[in-house]
């Protein structure tokens, strides 16, 4: 017999022990979402610390990726059966460790390692820290204390690339990663003292870990194929073969299992098919986007670390003011419009980057391309997650929205280490103006033609929801690297979501 959700007592907002149960869970997401945004200004200094090839640096940032989004979805579903705070503080722990580690990494290979180490705990604390919110908080309080997690969440997000230059240009990259470990000091003790835990009674019996490490082991097979196609090898060749087998395989799994990680009926509803084909190219565009253009600010512009960081902020500050508005204005006029005007004004902010060149002026080249290319992600993001949401029904719109952001992930991953095949990089060539803006030159307009695909795409596929349709609840935000996560369990007892045990 299924037994009923264990939780502590419904904490108000108003109270002490609410006050440090946002504290610790905006502390514990704002870590992996910094992570995020600050490690591509660093990207320069590492490569010439480390005598790092290019290869080695869209590791860097794609070790992380792999992990995480591959067990996302299964992070979200340990803490319902073991404790959501337990999983919680782990994964900071985790990923404070693995943090550590990358701030002390002699080469390049065992940063990469680190990186790998650093999306596990992502993983884990990344929607532990929402179901805490989710689960802790009086059913009054829970909308107001999820919206100021997602704010400042965003906050963190836009403060990300300047805290990230500053931090290279002062005391070096290595305190990118070693700042986490203080931030973990504060979170970790706070979290064990203050924050209840909470778990699903009804989780029980085993896990789809096997799925988890198919989809993993696929996306870094595919990831390495793409890096390394340059060489031509044979081994690059059955290491692309053998990353199609595990996805084949993956399937396979979560066709056949009773409770998989990734349920496959969930994909019969057309509208979320689409909303997620959407989400692959935009977000495909969005990883090659700011992953080449912190390196061509600092290689080509000559920018500082502090000023490339600085420099990507209007992105984020026009998605902190209006993501709340465009929501309600796609409310008003549905989906389709905003789906296929956001990539299309992307779309159009990537070209305006090609006038950023050598002795590039911020006010004139850089600033008029991320204001358009701003107010897209504006017009994008929140209706793609309203849609999202509302495609499937109410008990599994946790599960649609892990799905949606593991997938955005995904693409971001492989668009870094696709672009600089297809656009003719070397190995070194970040380390030459000239050879990294030829390749910027020819990069910028294949994510362009990929937003324009999306927004055909979304065009073509994408109608209003039904009338009940849900809303997000993280109505404010500033990710640039992945649609915002909505809480599992959003439908009540039978919602808590993706990858639970059978």
């Amino acid at each position: 017999m299924a037994m009923a959700e264990r939780q502590g007592p419904a904490v108000r907002i108003g109270s002490p022990q609410g006050k440090w149960v946002l504290l610790t869970t905006v502390l514990g997401s704002g870590m992996a979402m910094l992570d995020s945004t600050v490690v591509n200004v660093a990207l320069p200094r590492i490569g010439r610390d480390l005598d790092a090839s290019l290869a080695a640096l869209q590791w860097t940032v794609n070790a992380y990726l792999v992990t995480l989004a591959g067990l996302i979805l299964l992070g979200g579903a340990l803490g319902d059966r073991f404790g959501r705070r337990r999983v919680f503080v782990l994964g900071v722990v985790w990923f404070a460790t693995a943090s550590l580690l990358c701030g002390l990494a002699p080469t390049a290979g065992v940063l990469i390692a680190a990186r790998a180490l650093q999306g596990i705990g992502g993983a884990l604390l990344t929607p532990g820290s929402l179901a805490l919110i989710q689960a802790s908080f009086h059913p009054d309080d829970r909308a107001r204390a999820v919206g100021l997690w997602s704010g400042f969440g965003g906050i963190g997000a836009a403060v990300g690339p300047f805290l990230g230059g500053w931090l290279v240009d002062g005391p070096g990259w290595r305190w990118v990663f070693l700042l986490n470990v203080p931030v973990a000091l504060v979170c970790v003790p706070v979290a064990v003292r203050h924050v209840p835990e909470s778990a699903d009674g009804r989780v029980h019996g085993r896990f789809d870990v096997l799925g988890a490490a198919l989809g993993a082991l696929a996306l870094a097979l595919v990831t390495y194929a793409l890096i390394e196609a340059r060489h031509g090898s044979v081994a690059v060749a059955v290491t692309a073969v053998t990353g199609v087998a595990a996805a084949v395989a993956f399937v396979y799994v979560e066709r056949r299992r009773a409770d998989p990680m990734m349920p496959p009926d969930i994909f019969g509803s057309r509208q979320f098919t689409a909303v997620n084909l959407v989400t692959l190219c935009v977000y495909a565009a969005f990883g090659g986007f700011f992953f080449l253009t912190a390196l061509q600010l600092q290689v080509v512009s000559g920018y500082s670390a502090l000023q490339a960081g600085t420099a990507l902020l209007p992105t984020t500050v026009l998605m902190l003011l209006f993501s709340a508005r465009s929501g309600a204005l796609a409310e008003c006029i549905g989906p389709r419009i905003p789906l296929t005007v956001g990539p299309l004004l992307c779309a159009a902010g990537l070209l305006l980057m090609l006038r950023v060149g050598t002795d590039a002026s911020y006010a004139v080249d850089v600033l008029p391309a991320l204001l358009v290319m701003g107010a897209g992600m504006v017009v994008l993001v929140a209706p793609l997650t309203a849609t999202v949401l509302a495609s499937v029904e109410t008990a599994r719109a946790g599960l649609a929205s892990g799905i949606n952001n593991a997938a955005a992930r995904a693409a971001g991953l492989v668009a870094v280490a696709a672009l600089p095949v297809l656009t003719g990089m070397g190995p070194e060539a970040y380390r030459s103006a000239d050879a990294f803006d030829a390749a910027f030159r020819r990069a910028m307009p294949l994510c362009a033609g990929i937003l324009v695909a999306g927004a055909v795409l979304a065009f073509a596929t994408v109608r209003r929801p039904a009338p009940e349709c849900r809303h997000p609840e993280c109505r404010t935000h500033g990710c640039v690297t992945a649609p915002p996560l909505e809480p599992r369990g959003r439908g009540g007892p039978k919602a808590s979501g993706a990858g639970r045990a059978s």
